[in-house]
Order: C-alpha cells, then structure tokens, then sequence
C-alpha cells in the first residue's frame, strides 16, 4: 500500500480481498461508473494493444499471465498486464504484485495516474492546435497554449504531508470549504456535513479522511448542475463511500464525490473491504465538481475549519476528535 505522503494511487497488491463484496453497488463495474469519450477511447488501444501482444510478444504474454493473482471474476475480457486493469482496479479480477508490476513508475509520475488520457488526448490536442495556431499568425497560438497549461495543472498530484495522531480528521479535496452544517443522517446519526467546492484550478484527487475500511460504495447518476448550487449535492451525479474508521472505535465516515457544470468523470477505485490510510488516495473528480465529507457529530469533535477558508486534500485538518473524550452517538 502506498504512504499516505505519496501522490500515488495505491497498489492494489497490497490490499486485503475478499470473496463477499455485498455493499459494492452493482452500478459500479469500473473505477470510471459514467463512462466517458476519453474511456473509450483508451479502452479501444487496450483491445488494439493485447492483440498486438499476443500476436509479437507471445512470450511476454505468458510470463504476465504466470504471474498474475486472482481471478478473472466478472471481467469480460483476458488482461494481459496491469495496464489492462486500470479501469477495473475496483472490482474482484486479477492483479500483479508491485515486483511484478513494470508499469508501476507511473504512480509516481506528478500527475494523477487515471487522468494520463485525458492528459495525453486533451493536452495533446491543444497543444498541437497551438502549434497550427502559431504557424499562421503567432499570437493565435496563446487560447489553445492557455487550455494546455490548464489541463496539465489540472491534472497535476502534488505530494502531500498527511497530519499524524488519532482522530485527526483530514481534508478530502482541495478547494474552498463552503459548508459546515449539522444533519441527522440515516446511517452515520447525529452528524456534521462538510462542502468542499473545486474549481477547475484545484487539484481534483480525492483522499480518505480517517483511516479505516471500506464497507459501502454506492454510486448514483444525475444531473450536472453547477457545484455551488446546493441542490447539486442531491441532483448531480454522485458517488459515496463509507468507511469505518478505528479511530472513532469502528464508526463510520462518508466521503461523497459530485459532478458538476463540467466535471461529469466520478473515479473511484475503492472497493468493500479496501483499508486505506488517512491521506490517503482513492479517487478523483475530472473538471470541477463538489466534494462532501460527513462525520460523526459528538462532545469529542472539535471542529478546526472555517467556511471560506482554502483547504488541501490530506494535509487540512477540518476536525479532530479528542481522545480524552468518549466518542458516544448523542441518540
């Protein structure tokens, strides 16, 4: 498993299994639930690629697959390494160890792995349209050379210094907080909701807030409307995860990824049972959206964040639950 100082996703390798996944929504049959051009597309180059390989490189298909663990599971093809199974890191299949893995120097690339296509494609393009641009009259090039510089910042992960000790409840995203309010919710009880609001000039990965174990991930399609609207975050497109966190003695926290105007990409590559890191990176959002983080309300919580104020995901603290305090449900 990756640090939670590391901007990285997570191998898979290293992450408990199990055979029972009953609060895994249905819905969700990639880390990418609403599809997407760019998805496509890169899964059609998956289809040209293995047959390339099986075609070339017989012998490196074979050493792959007499390496790699699991079981083929619900995926409707034969992957030929772990590229093939970017998309489909959240579902029960097969997997390489780290030591097995020759594709694993891209996690530590500075930008978000599950965002490279869009880096490529998107960046690419206006990129190459701003050289066309210049071709003709120079000053044309700057509109298309702007919407590069923006896709690649975009898409950047920047390490992270993930705030240590018990109950130290860390930011999800970044951007700025703009809602704190106090809810009664039909799982976690008597609870305090935070809103992250992301523009397109945040980083959009998403980290886990507490440590603990993931024991539902349930994922919604909707609308797109813009992330500032209040009725975005019952509207829109949505994903939660809920996890239980040894830190509140096995409660649970819901972390709720939201679409907005222009972000209609939710990625998520949790799955039940996963165990992850506070600070940890379990997905990311593509091209502003609305993150909220819901958490238990009690006399142990003191909340450290104000509305307004800029976070970062994983090194914000918005809360801290004090452990000379019983964390007891006010119900």
């Amino acid at each position: 498993m990756s640090t939670p100082t590391e901007s990285v996703m997570p191998p898979r390798s290293n992450r408990p299994r199990t055979d029972a996944i009953p609060a895994m929504d249905p819905a969700v049959k990639s880390i990418q639930p609403g599809g997407g051009v760019v998805m496509a597309m890169e899964l059609a180059w998956g289809r040209a690629r293995r047959a390339y390989l099986r075609k070339f490189r017989p012998g490196y298909v074979s050493r792959m697959a007499d390496r790699r663990q699991g079981e083929r599971g619900n995926l409707t093809f034969d992957p030929v390494d772990s590229r093939d199974m970017k998309y489909y890191r959240n579902q029960g299949s097969y997997w390489w160890a780290d030591a097995d893995d020759p594709f694993l120097w891209r996690d530590a690339l500075p930008f978000v792995r599950v965002g490279l296509a869009e880096l490529l494609v998107l960046g690419g393009a206006a990129l190459l349209i701003s050289v066309v641009m210049a071709l003709f009259w120079w000053p044309l090039f700057l509109p298309p050379f702007m919407l590069f510089i923006l896709v690649v910042w975009f898409f950047r992960s920047p390490r992270r210094a993930v705030p240590s000790g018990t109950g130290t409840v860390v930011s999800p995203a970044d951007g700025k907080l703009v809602e704190i309010v106090e809810i009664d919710d039909p799982v976690i009880g008597p609870a305090i909701r935070f809103g992250i609001f992301l523009s397109i000039f945040n980083v959009h990965a998403n980290r886990v807030s507490l440590p603990g174990r993931v024991v539902s991930v349930r994922y919604r399609p909707g609308k797109f409307l813009n992330a500032l609207r209040p009725e975005s975050a019952r509207e829109n497109e949505n994903l939660d995860i809920e996890l239980e966190s040894g830190d509140l003695d096995g409660r649970v926290i819901r972390i709720r990824q939201i679409t907005g105007q222009f972000a209609r990409r939710i990625v998520c590559w949790a799955r039940v049972d996963d165990v992850f890191a506070r600070g940890e990176m379990y997905g990311m959002i593509k091209l502003g959206s609305r993150t909220e983080l819901v958490i238990p309300r009690d006399d142990a919580l003191s909340i450290v964040a104000k509305i307004g104020e800029k976070i970062l995901a994983g090194s914000t603290v918005m809360a801290r639950y004090q452990s000379d305090v019983s964390i007891e449900s006010d119900a």
